[in-house]
């Protein structure tokens, strides 16, 4: 993906948040019907739908801060407490905070900050129209052949990348994940506490979730694994150019043609997604309207 410095009034985005986003609008579009080469064969519009939606987040933040929408202190325990519940206990949930450099009362901010962000996002969108039967029928008689499956994983994975290029540093990193591996398969941790831990890949925050993905959306070494292994097993380690992986299978689908049925929902919820997403965009557009935005 083509790195880009932006800036939104001023300040950086990280490059990392532009990288979320992409992986987030591929697993999004792969889970609704797309093929492997229909993601590569949109890859420069969906890096640059990726680009948009990271400035798009940073100015209804900033503009949801500005606002100071209220968020009640037991809105941010809830969200709290299911994060908690799916890394493994209190204790993973602080560990995971400490490996990640920051506190509780950092951690609780932000999710504060994001609930704003999600009441702003829902006062936005709260005029559009449901998508009705009619709308999905069409939909699909229209994009018919956009919903033959191709063969796809659901997995997570745990990634630790080596400090430098040095063979000490590549020695380190296969340790600390072969010991993440060991504490997994001997049960005294689960593999979502450890991801979210532990591994260098954002995917990380989700316990490692990297949703459905089709052959070839991955490098080869972490493809062919991932296609090859069974459901529920955990991987050996995968030496890639980014690192060390050990991953989790926790589904697979084979291909072939999808009958109307099996895609209604998925269906309204790709309407309802791009109906909401063309009034964010106004909205979005109109707080671009009054803001720097500098890419380089």
């Amino acid at each position: 993906m083509q790195k880009k410095i932006i800036k939104v009034n001023g300040q950086v985005i990280p490059e990392e948040a532009v990288q979320f986003e992409f992986e987030r609008l591929a697993r999004f579009y792969s889970e609704h019907g797309w093929s492997n080469d229909q993601i590569k064969a949109n890859l420069p519009e969906l890096v640059e739908q990726a680009q948009n939606q990271a400035i798009g987040a940073k100015l209804l933040l900033d503009e949801a801060a500005r606002l100071d929408i209220p968020v009640s202190e037991p809105e941010v325990d809830e969200q709290v407490e299911q994060i908690v519940k799916q890394i493994g206990g209190r204790e993973a949930f602080l560990k995971a905070l400490a490996a990640q450099k920051t506190n509780e009362d950092t951690f609780r901010g932000q999710i504060r900050q994001g609930k704003r962000v999600d009441k702003l996002v829902a006062q936005a969108t709260s005029g559009t129209a449901e998508p009705t039967e009619a709308d999905v029928e069409q939909y699909f008689k229209e994009h018919k052949a956009e919903f033959s499956k191709g063969e796809r994983v659901l997995a997570q994975h745990i990634l630790v990348t080596p400090d430098g290029d040095t063979e000490a540093s590549k020695s380190e990193a296969y340790t600390k994940i072969n010991d993440i591996r060991e504490r997994i398969l001997a049960g005294a941790k689960t593999f979502e506490s450890e991801a979210a831990e532990h591994s260098t890949c954002p995917s990380g925050k989700e316990g490692g979730s990297l949703g459905w993905f089709g052959r070839g959306m991955m490098v080869p070494e972490f493809d062919g694994e991932a296609f090859a292994m069974k459901i529920g097993d955990v991987s050996g380690i995968i030496e890639t150019q980014f690192g060390y992986h050990i991953i989790k299978k926790t589904d697979h689908e084979k291909g072939g043609e999808t009958d109307f049925d099996t895609v209604r929902e998925q269906i309204r919820d790709l309407l309802r997604h791009s109906r909401r997403g063309e009034a964010m965009t106004a909205y979005v557009a109109e707080l671009r309207s009054k803001a720097k935005i500098e890419m380089a």
